[in-house]
């Protein structure tokens, strides 16, 4: 009579068990917690460069108010200001303060 050959089946323990289970877990975990940090990396690199346009936008902005402020300020529109108001520009009536910082 030939002998059968029995396979001897190993128990696990619940230890083991659990250990498996954590490896197959990390496995399967791990492609979708990179895919969603890449994704979520992209979400906020399109946000700043977002922020950065408006910044730039808002930059020219505030250039294009500063020379309006310098045309405004300067000596000749003020003159041109004045006389239209009935007002005359006499030199000799300004006066420049020198301060000292001692």
């Amino acid at each position: 009579m030939a002998k059968r050959k029995t396979k001897k089946r190993l128990k696990m323990t619940k230890f083991e068990r659990f250990l498996y289970t954590v490896a197959v877990f990390l496995l399967l975990a791990s492609p979708i917690s990179i895919v969603f940090s890449k994704a979520t990396l992209a979400k906020v690199n399109f946000e700043v460069e977002q922020t950065k346009k408006k910044i730039e936008l808002q930059e020219k902005t505030n250039e294009g108010i500063s020379m309006t402020i310098d045309e405004l300020a300067s000596l000749t529109k003020i003159q041109e200001v004045a006389e239209s108001q009935g007002l005359s520009y006499n030199n000799d009536n300004i006066k420049t303060i020198i301060q000292d910082n001692e």
